[in-house]
């Protein structure tokens, strides 16, 4: 999820939190995952210090609030909207520092585009190389990072885990050998479907192209847990049409193939893996 986004309109969402987090925000949206049940979120982050502003306050609704700061982009790619980008090697070892300082707990790196939800099977770019993927990873593994990614395409995704990623995020348009890779070496993935089934009907993007997409994605999703794949729970709240807490339920129904059991021990991979505690 993404604390600072409302799920409506991002630029203004962003705006209210501009000058400072606003605490009142915050604490609103904690409160409704409060009474949603919620125990563990995990923030795909922000440059503006929302997410570690809520890690801060999250104890007091009695839920264990992990965030990587911000996320970490590659300038001229996706992720200005949201993250903080390097251009060389140098740059993003000093985000890494930067991080430690702020005491995240993980890095999130984008390492490709978006889906384009008006074109069937099109990404908004194709993203990183495998070789600068691996590098990054690497790199943030050797800081003692756990790594999650915001990955869609087969080429980003094998890279990541090549290099032994811990977590792919949205993750569209994978091969039959990606989906079995991912299953193979237990790679979270948490697919974020309410991120498409929630647009279908909207007007904003052809359903020709969601509603396939969305049927690709579950049986990719089954596919994945049927062969032994970790399979996470996130609804990436925030986005379009994803709003707070409330979204849980919708992300379930899309995820009703995948046993409870598993969602269980994949909310138990990310307390222990996602954690300063699992750094040197």
């Amino acid at each position: 999820m993404h604390m600072i986004l409302d799920g409506v309109d991002f630029r203004k969402a962003i705006g209210a939190h501009r000058e400072k987090p606003c605490d009142h925000l915050i604490r609103s949206r904690l409160e409704e995952y409060r009474k949603q049940g919620v125990t563990l979120l995990r923030d795909g982050g922000d440059a503006w210090g929302v997410s570690l502003r809520a890690r801060s306050l999250a104890a007091e609704y009695g839920i264990d609030y992990r965030s990587p700061g911000f996320p970490i982009y590659k300038k001229g790619h996706y992720g200005s909207f949201i993250g903080r980008g390097f251009e060389t090697v140098e740059d993003y070892r000093r985000l890494l520092d930067e991080l430690h300082e702020k005491q995240a707990d993980f890095v999130k790196i984008m390492i490709s585009g978006l889906i384009d939800f008006s074109k069937a099977n099109t990404l908004t770019e194709d993203g990183l190389s495998p070789d600068e993927i691996c590098r990054l990873i690497d790199l943030a593994h050797r800081e003692g990072f756990a790594v999650m990614l915001h990955a869609n395409g087969d080429s980003a995704v094998q890279a990541a885990i090549d290099a032994g990623g811990e977590s792919v995020e949205h993750g569209a348009f994978f091969s039959e050998e990606t989906l079995l890779r991912l299953a193979k070496t237990r790679t979270l993935w948490v697919p974020t479907l309410s991120t498409i089934g929630n647009l279908i009907g909207c007007g904003r993007f052809p359903d020709e192209v969601l509603s396939p997409l969305l049927r690709k994605q579950q049986e990719n999703v089954t596919f994945v847990a049927n062969h032994g794949g970790l399979i996470g729970l996130g609804t990436d709240a925030g986005a379009y049409r994803v709003p707070h807490a409330t979204e849980i339920a919708g992300e379930e129904r899309y995820l009703h193939t995948v046993p409870t059991a598993l969602l269980d021990t994949a909310a138990s991979y990310v307390r222990s893996t996602f954690s300063p505690k699992s750094r040197g």
